[in-house]
């Protein structure tokens, strides 16, 4: 049996730059979150704040969905 190590390289390093992008996805998606609940706090609001961080949920969510038909299909 042999190893394609290229393949495999491929594979991990794909897999390392989604996990990577999962992740900052996520953390700017719950900072956009805590921003606009800091701005109710003093009275204001920051629709933008919301909107960034369900747009990264959103992308998040697409990039999941996507790997898992990539996997199924």
């Amino acid at each position: 049996m042999k190893i394609d190590w290229a393949a495999l390289g491929s594979v991990f390093g794909v897999s390392l730059v989604a996990t990577v992008a999962l992740v900052a996805l996520f953390t700017l998606g719950i900072a956009g979150l805590s921003r606009h609940e800091r701005a109710t706090q003093r009275g204001g609001s920051d629709a933008v704040a919301v909107t960034g961080a369900y747009a990264c949920f959103a992308a998040c969510a697409a990039a999941v969905a996507y790997g898992i038909y990539l996997i199924v299909a």
